[in-house]
């Protein structure tokens, strides 16, 4: 996927991932960062359970993209950083 490819879906995974779990976004720079490493996270935990990372932008990489931006989520706010 190329960069532009990779901003669009951090960006959109991680707004929506943002919105689930702490209920407002964390800002378009936030969102975009939180969405890319989410989905890095999700591609690899999605990968260790026998189903496959990001195929590019559609709904399952998407899908993938929020599922890992949550967790990505989750451990930021138990680490008792308030966003």
């Amino acid at each position: 996927m190329s960069v532009l490819a990779w901003i669009l879906l951090g960006l959109i995974a991680g707004f929506i991932a943002s919105k689930l779990v702490g209920g407002s976004g964390e800002g378009i720079s936030r969102d975009i960062l939180l969405g890319i490493l989410g989905a890095q996270v999700g591609g690899y935990l999605f990968s260790a359970i026998g189903g496959t990372g990001i195929t590019g932008i559609n709904l399952y990489g998407m899908l993938v993209a929020i599922a890992g931006a949550i967790v990505v989520l989750w451990v930021y706010h138990a680490s008792g950083r308030s966003v």
